[in-house]
């Protein structure tokens, strides 16, 4: 079967995690429950530093604007991560070029990046903190889930992913206002910074 299922699952699931993605991939290959996944994602010393980061992003994750701060450091490192593991694994399938892989790879963690800094923009204008630690705590659980289901389902995991990244897309458009509400309320504490700084003046 052609590794396209799990490349788009992957970069969906970067998009939200890739350390997660990375770390799951890695001990599945490493103990033996998939020959799909390559070596380069098995070695002790990547799942040893994927295994901290995914810890310091499960706390960041989880507290109300620094996860926005975190989204927006992971603008890159996401898109990449989903290109680089989409492009592993197809070099290690040898059904599908490891470009078109990367490229597929990488655009679906962008687009699944965007949703999720978009919808945790609308989350941060919730004055309470438990809407964060619920969303984030589903966020991470739907991604151990789909990359597990992957990993023995690839085409069924394939389409759940779909599903949820078009979802995804359509709750961002309809949340656009807070989002708006989001950058507005940035704005204002930063001016507020501004003349907190400059009074009294000289």
């Amino acid at each position: 079967m052609s590794v396209l299922p799990l490349v788009f699952t992957s970069g969906w699931a970067s998009g939200i995690n890739a350390y997660a993605v990375v770390l799951l991939l890695g001990i599945f290959g490493a103990t033996g429950m998939t020959d799909e996944v390559p070596e380069s994602l098995q070695r002790t010393d990547v799942l040893i530093v994927v295994g901290a980061l995914f810890l310091c992003e499960a706390v960041a994750d989880k507290i109300p604007y620094v996860d926005t701060v975190w989204d927006s450091v992971h603008t890159v490192i996401r898109p990449v991560t989903g290109a680089v593991v989409a492009a592993l694994l197809a070099g290690q399938s040898g059904s599908l070029p490891e470009i078109t892989a990367g490229a597929a790879g990488g655009s679906t963690a962008l687009v699944s990046h965007l949703v999720k800094a978009g919808t945790r923009m609308a989350v941060n204008t919730s004055p309470e903190p438990f809407s964060n630690i619920a969303v984030s705590t589903a966020e991470d659980l739907g991604v151990a889930g789909i990359i597990t289901f992957a990993i023995f389902h690839p085409l069924p995991a394939a389409i759940v992913a779909g599903g949820l990244l078009l979802i995804g897309i359509v709750t961002t458009f309809f949340v656009a206002s807070k989002i708006r509400r989001y950058w507005r309320r940035r704005a204002e504490r930063r001016a507020e910074r501004r003349i907190a700084t400059t009074w009294p003046p000289l």
